[in-house]
């Protein structure tokens, strides 16, 4: 027996064909067999963010103009300065080239943030996924359930994702615009991380997103070392910002202490905001 809705359907079909109005029928067929994300993923897509701020779930989201910008937070947090990279660092730091007039600049691009990464009103939050885009613990977890269960069922539509690589999909109930889905290794893979982070940027640039928040990828239950991980991350970003100008600000979220120091050490090597470059040796120390 055909439920009422379908018994509707039925009746309006034939008044359609009878009247000509094919693009009517068409369209009832097509609205009404689209799954709920997608009509949701639409109807957000096409929001303002003032409009967008009526529908947020929680009040104290944060504004990227609220993230101190890496030349401020060094003002206001007196003493990082003072850690010093060690032989190590120096030894991973030289692998990388850098434009030395870009320091003033990209030194207002990038943010340390000590908090909750589902509360940024970015264009783009990273979630450390694994390959089945599958709700998990950590990160991955806390991203699902604030999202809510819409995130999931567009994840389900994207055939997983093979580690080193990102997918995008809509926010739903964050703050954030997008979520890009990104697998990090689990076998310690310096490459493959580092790919995690290059094809994120990469689909910043592909959508034009203007800010992105990263999360300390695999450095969690998959056993990356925090260190050499910063590194990774804070190399891949100086490389991308220095040839692409689209990008407003990259957060990177540090919340546990272990990556707040690293990081508030290592921005100082990539990020300098002195006419000093640390490639030169002349600031190593043991």
């Amino acid at each position: 027996m055909l439920s009422p809705a379908s018994l509707n359907i039925c009746k309006i079909l034939p008044i359609c064909a009878r009247t000509g109005n094919q693009a009517i029928r068409k369209y009832s067929v097509s609205k009404m067999s689209e799954p709920q994300w997608k009509i949701e993923k639409a109807r957000l897509t096409k929001m303002n963010w003032a409009d967008r701020r009526k529908d947020y779930k929680i009040k104290d989201y944060l504004t990227v103009d609220s993230v101190d910008p890496w030349c401020n937070y060094v003002v206001r947090n007196k003493g990082i300065e003072a850690k010093k990279h060690t032989l190590d660092d120096l030894t991973e730091f030289k692998k990388i080239s850098m434009e030395s007039g870009l320091n003033k600049d990209l030194g207002q691009k990038v943010s340390i943030f000590k908090g909750d990464i589902t509360k940024l009103e970015v264009d783009a939050i990273v979630n450390a996924a694994n390959s089945a885009l599958k709700a998990g613990g950590g990160v991955d977890g806390a991203i699902h359930r604030a999202a809510g269960p819409l995130l999931q069922a567009e994840c389900d539509t994207l055939g997983g994702c093979p580690t080193g690589d990102a997918k995008a999909t809509c926010a739903y109930n964050l703050p954030a615009r997008y979520v890009i889905h990104t697998v990090g290794p689990q076998d310690g893979s310096p490459t493959k991380l580092e790919s995690c982070y290059e094809k994120c940027l990469a689909l910043t640039k592909e959508n034009n997103f203007r800010s992105i928040a990263f999360p300390c990828i695999s450095t969690g239950i998959y056993g990356f070392p925090n260190r050499l991980a910063a590194h990774i991350a804070l190399r891949t970003a100086r490389k991308f910002l220095e040839t692409n100008d689209h990008i407003e600000r990259i957060i990177f979220c540090t919340f546990m202490p272990i990556d707040v120091d690293i990081y508030e050490t290592l921005l100082q090597m990539y990020f300098p905001l002195h006419d000093w470059n640390y490639n030169d040796g002349n600031t190593l120390t043991e």
